[in-house]
């Protein structure tokens, strides 16, 4: 910006030694040195450099302040004021350094001449034209500020550097690779699963050229106006400041500044909505302004707030109170347009969809909220900080509220319609996944949900009363809701008219939860006491199943009721042949039925394809070993014995698979007496 020292000394010494080669008078030297100051303007302040013995108080004679001023104030005119002469200059700055070089001198001058004026008319002293001169002065001073003022606005303008999308979110990427790789590895989840996925980072999207990049805290920075004009920016704003004109200048960069922020804001997705306009919003497009919201707040709070206190800092550097003033009317409009989003969805409607996108919500405003406070040290921080803490702690009572609103939603589910073929209910599917998602909120739902929570114990338990005392609040509370689960699917399995249907519909269930329980971090909140407790349920229910479905099957196979006095050679062979016509009907029965029912696990449905062979297989293959060469031999034989053991066998492989299975797939073999 400045003209080169060397330069403008040389002209300097020249002039000087013109002026004492001459050796005129006073009124002379006076009027030589306006003449060489219309040749070049630098030679305005070589007044600086003749002694004069009858100044008045300031150091300078009355004669040579006029002189002074009179070369300032062309200046400023000519390069344009509020009013610039006809034939002013006024490019651009950056187009014109030496041109800013010189108006920034002549304003110095001014200053310079004002401050000592200024004292001097104060003294007992004072004359009359010490006071004239002084307003004049101060007159060029506020056409010169004007000008600044100017200037000021057009460099923040013209050098704001423009922001994207990719730019912001790429900024947080690089924040999340420092701390990735200053954690020793540890990475940042990403949870996208049961539609609520959250929003974060994850470390893998960041180019090598981005991790090479990183070398400090300043890398996490973006810049918001090009270093060359912070320099330029900071050069105006001394001067307006020194002049008085702290109010203007600040005025002027809050507004761009201001500006600048809301359209990052937009950038980000985040629009400016009113409360009862974000409470009327469909849920799925809540969701993404939610999404959106959790990345803008890192954003704004880590890249843009701290690159703008930065920025502050740069240019109003000679004044800490105009840096916080500066700052905090810059920064505070988006700051509170974020924190209403977040107090629309705290006061908003509660329902169990949102719960995870409030949790990430809270954990995003806990996470920023130090660094936020020290972004705002004077008063306006102060109101920032607590409207910040308020609305934090309404986002924790909203995901409390939303929490116990499914708990309420799973105890009351009250569906009528039976799932076909007994499988997993869709309820279930739902309260599990759910719950496995709510395990990565461990650290948070343990603090909200442990803040004056009584400990609930269920009743007619007091094993799980004790093991619930050992629970940390969110495994409390999962046991307990999960144990709500279980009533709830009790009740909905007498929906079924078929008993054995009902324990194949609580093996399908339970089964389900203890594998997401024993697959997940549930595992380590609930505890191995809990999945051998249901893994135990689940025998119970097969053993219920045995005996409702296959009781009658094997009562056919009894000895008891065909006669012969215990002999199988004395038997009745008309009781024989209603015996095996029952077996058969009774077989057939739960084989049509039993096709059509599903058990999704195939290791359940293996266990209990060989438990029901355990019991039938050998009890047919016994009875037709005593019994049936007393039909074989007869016409119709048949008619009476249709399966062998083997098709017997080959028939249990089909069931559980829910779809009907054609018996005559399995061709009957000749069956060997005693077989």
């Amino acid at each position: 910006m400045a003209a080169t020292v060397d330069g403008e000394e040389r002209v300097m010494a020249a002039a000087q030694q013109i002026l004492k080669s001459l050796g005129t008078t006073k009124a002379d030297t006076n009027d030589m040195i306006l003449i060489l100051s219309t040749f070049d303007n630098r030679l305005s302040t070589i007044t600086d450099l003749i002694p004069d013995s009858g100044d008045s108080g300031t150091g300078e004679s009355p004669e040579k302040n006029e002189t002074l001023l009179d070369a300032a104030e062309r200046i400023v005119l000519r390069y344009g004021g509020a009013s610039p002469s006809p034939n002013s200059l006024s490019l651009p700055w950056e187009d014109s350094p030496e041109e800013a070089a010189e108006y920034l001198s002549a304003v110095d001058d001014i200053l310079r001449l004002t401050e000592d004026l200024s004292d001097l008319s104060l003294s007992d002293h004072a004359q009359t034209p010490v006071a004239e001169t002084l307003d004049r002065a101060e007159s060029v001073l506020q056409l010169a500020m004007s000008r600044l003022e100017d200037e000021f606005r057009h460099i923040l303008i013209r050098n704001t550097v423009p922001l994207d999308a990719s730019r912001l979110y790429g900024s947080i990427r690089r924040r999340v690779s420092l701390s990735f790789a200053s954690n020793d590895g540890d990475s940042i989840s990403v949870v996208d699963d049961f539609e609520s996925s959250s929003v974060d980072f994850d470390h893998h999207d960041v180019s090598c050229e981005d991790r090479r990049s990183i070398g400090s805290s300043d890398d996490l920075y973006v810049d918001l106006v090009h270093p060359d004009a912070v320099s330029d920016l900071r050069e105006i704003a001394d001067r307006m400041v020194r002049s008085g004109y702290e109010k203007e200048c600040c005025q002027v960069y809050s507004s761009v500044r201001r500006d600048v922020l809301d359209e990052c804001l937009s950038i980000l997705g985040v629009d400016r909505l009113s409360i009862e306009e974000v409470q009327r919003i469909e849920w799925k497009v809540l969701d993404e302004k939610m999404k959106k919201w959790i990345q803008a707040v890192k954003i704004m709070v880590r890249v843009l707030l701290s690159g703008e206190k930065r920025l502050c800092d740069q240019i109003f550097s000679a004044s800490g109170l105009i840096r916080e003033v500066c700052f905090s009317e810059t920064a505070k409009g988006c700051v509170m347009q974020l924190l209403n989003f977040s107090e629309a969805v705290a006061i908003g409607r509660r329902s169990s969809e949102k719960l995870f996108r409030i949790l990430d919500m809270y954990d995003a405003l806990a996470d920023v909220l130090p660094e936020l406070c020290m972004l705002f040290p004077d008063e306006s921080g102060d109101f920032v900080c607590s409207e910040a803490e308020g609305i934090l702690k309404g986002l924790g009572e909203a995901a409390k509220g939303t929490f116990a609103e499914f708990e309420n939603a799973v105890q009351s589910e009250t569906s009528r319609k039976p799932i076909p073929g007994g499988e997993i209910h869709p309820l279930t599917r739902y309260v599990m996944n759910y719950a496995r998602l709510l395990v990565d909120y461990s650290e948070t739902l343990n603090m909200l949900l442990g803040e004056g929570a009584d400990v609930v114990h269920p009743e007619g338990d007091e094993d799980d009363a004790q093991y619930l005392n050992d629970m940390s609040p969110l495994g409390r509370r999962l046991f307990l809701f999960i144990s709500s689960l279980e009533s709830n699917l009790e009740e909905k399995s007498k929906l079924y008219e078929d008993g054995a249907m009902q324990y194949i519909f609580l093996m399908n269930n339970i089964l389900y939860i203890v594998q997401k329980v024993k697959d997940s971090e549930l595992r380590a909140l609930l505890g191995d006491h809990w999945v051998r407790k249901r893994r135990g349920q689940i025998r119970q229910h097969a053993t219920s199943y045995l005996r409702a479905s296959w009781t009658k099957v094997l009562s056919c196979l009894k000895d008891e009721g065909l006669g012969g006095g215990g002999s199988s050679s004395n038997v009745s062979k008309v009781a024989l042949k209603e015996r095996f016509k029952n077996f058969n009907l009774a077989f057939e029965e739960i084989y049509r039925n039993q096709t059509t029912w599903k058990v999704p696990d195939s290791q359940l449905r293996e266990e209990l394809r060989l438990s029901i062979s355990d019991k039938v297989i050998p009890a047919y293959r016994s009875f037709m070993g005593r019994f049936g060469g007393h039909l074989e031999s007869g016409r119709h034989a048949g008619k009476y014995i249709k399966y062998t053991p083997d098709d017997i066998e080959n028939l249990l492989s089909d069931l559980f698979e829910g779809s009907p299975g054609p018996m005559n797939h399995h061709p009957r073999r000749k069956l060997s007496v005693g077989a």
